[in-house]
């Protein structure tokens, strides 16, 4: 059958099993929206605020599920204010299609009114992106784009068309989407096998799980592997829940903000293994002193991770779920008693009292349990929930990692709470971050999501400030933020609820009132400017050199 541009691609969509849509209309896809119109008992559209809340949204809602986020958005500016949305997701592997407008073709290259050129605006941030000239290749393209967001490590991938494209013609044929292997195993037995001995010699191992766990699958067998080696496990940024923080053998975060037992126990090893991960350099400090004495292996799907930030001594490329399967089945079952009771003296238990971002976190969690998905800004309310929040389960916490985006926070909470409507979402802000993005309560109100935000509101940019009060001599250049704004008015003129508390009481009954409500609501919590975040490690030093107060 002969159809629009603008109806292949929603035919598209559906090959692929999308019904769920971030977007915002505009000139260059009025025609997409316009066939949109006919298809609504199949798509759900989320019309945010801005492109950048729906490119937020599309990247919660795929991290939270599994699935590609779509977004879409018109040309020019609403292009570009999905690009900050477009390199969070690929510094995270995320996996989205972005589906921009173009001006028509006749008027590219006389900058025309907004036109821009998206795709090379885009081509370092994207895994790959396509500029659509022929309605012939349209499905194609639409299918191809699918296949590399999803396959080997995810990433983002931007489709740009033309607004005649959209509006031409030509014979749409259904295809079936072929269900593959998006993840295969290229290292052979022989790597595995060596693998498997360097780890049945060792007597100090640790696991450095990273968000390639999550994004595989593989928390299962992360589980199954660490526990039958008894190999403690700490976690990158990304790849917390993939092992769960309650059990025994969970030492959580590792790096700048590492817990003291996770850096002390990487830096004491004799052979680490690294699973998902990249040695990010928020990590590992100085590479060198980044478990100095131990060998590494690494275990990845891309290659290009392979002794990028540290040299390694062996490395597995493949499916980290596959290969963790066959390298358990080698491994000798070990107690390493000894290891895990050195591990257990670096631990320090310095319990917070009072009305601090800990006990409010630990207070959250008690209220609403181990099943709620968790979505953060960037700062020091982001690092005190990596460290405090006890997640069990993958896919429940969710927050910028390698780009560290302040306004990524609520778009995303509104896109896993689509992604996920019985299950319950927190988002948790500091109020620098909410700053940027509160322009999508206006979303939480019109499509009545029942979401909690938590405000730690120290009415400063709190993580820059901590930095400069430990390392520019408390020179506290532009990061107090001033009382102008009322957050309670502001969540009112919403139509949302809002609630102010200042002890913990009050913080579990306005969570308890929050959930009876049913409805979108902020609790905003009063902080000290002056509270850190510990442990902490210096800008550049090694992450044994722990500042602990």
């Amino acid at each position: 059958m002969k159809l629009t541009g603008a109806e292949i691609v929603l035919e598209c969509l559906k090959e692929q099993d999308v019904d769920k849509i971030f977007g915002y209309p505009g000139g260059a896809v009025i025609p997409l929206y316009d066939a949109l119109y006919d298809k609504m008992d199949h798509f759900d559209h989320i019309l945010t605020a801005h492109e950048q809340g729906a490119s937020h949204g599309a990247d919660g809602y795929a991290r939270s599920t599994g699935k590609v986020g779509v977004c879409f958005a018109t040309s020019g500016p609403g292009a570009t204010n999905t690009v900050t949305g477009i390199a969070t997701a690929y510094m995270d592997s995320v996996p989205l299609v972005v589906i921009t407008g173009q001006v028509p073709a006749n008027l590219l290259g006389k900058d025309s009114f907004q036109e821009v050129d998206i795709t090379g605006i885009t081509l370092p941030i994207t895994k790959h992106n396509y500029f659509v000239k022929d309605v012939e290749k349209l499905a194609d393209v639409i299918r191809d784009a699918f296949k590399i967001a999803e396959s080997g490590r995810p990433g983002p991938v931007l489709i740009d068309i033309p607004k005649n494209v959209f509006l031409e013609k030509t014979t749409y044929v259904k295809k079936e989407v072929l269900k593959e292997n998006k993840r295969a195993c290229t290292s052979s037995n022989k790597e595995i096998i060596k693998a498997a001995d360097l780890i049945n010699q060792s007597s100090k191992p640790v696991i450095y799980a990273g968000g390639g766990i999550v994004l595989s699958e593989a928390a299962n067998e992360l589980y199954e592997f660490a526990t039958k080696g008894n190999i403690p496990v700490v976690n990158t940024l990304m790849g917390l829940g993939s092992f769960p923080r309650d059990h025994d053998l969970s030492l959580g975060l590792v790096g700048m903000h590492g817990m003291r037992d996770a850096n002390l126990a990487v830096c004491g090893s004799d052979l680490i293994i690294a699973i998902g991960a990249r040695f990010s350099d928020r990590v590992i400090g100085i590479a060198e002193e980044f478990g100095p004495k131990a060998k590494v292996i690494h275990i990845d799907i891309d290659a290009s991770e392979i002794g990028k930030n540290k040299d390694v001594d062996l490395w597995i490329l493949g499916d980290v779920k596959r290969v963790l399967a066959d390298l358990t089945d080698m491994l000798s079952t070990k107690d390493r008693k000894e290891w895990l009771e050195k591990i257990e003296d670096f631990k320090v238990n310095k319990e917070k009292t009072g009305f601090h971002a800990e006990n409010i976190l630990a207070c959250a969690h008690k209220v609403l349990g181990d099943e709620t998905i968790v979505t953060t800004e960037v700062g020091q309310h982001q690092m005190w929930t990596a460290q405090h929040f006890p997640f069990k389960n993958p896919r429940t916490f969710i927050s910028s990692g390698g780009l560290g985006t302040m306004g990524y926070g609520l778009g995303a909470a509104i896109g896993a709470q689509v992604g996920n409507p019985d299950k319950r979402v927190l988002h948790i802000a500091g109020d620098g971050s909410f700053r940027m993005n509160c322009n999508e309560l206006a979303t939480v109100a019109k499509y009545k999501l029942p979401m909690i935000t938590l405000l730690f509101n120290n009415q400063t940019l709190g993580m820059v400030r901590q930095w400069q009060k430990m390392f520019c001599h408390k020179r506290y250049a532009e990061t107090d933020i001033t009382q102008e704004v009322d957050y309670m008015k502001l969540v009112e003129a919403y139509g949302l609820r809002g609630e102010k508390v200042d002890n913990l009481l009050d913080l579990e009954d306005a969570l308890r009132r929050a959930i009876q409500s049913g409805k979108g609501t902020v609790i905003e919590c009063l902080l000290s400017k002056d509270d850190c975040v510990f442990p902490m490690v210096p800008p550049g030093a090694p992450i044994h050199n722990i500042i602990l107060e």
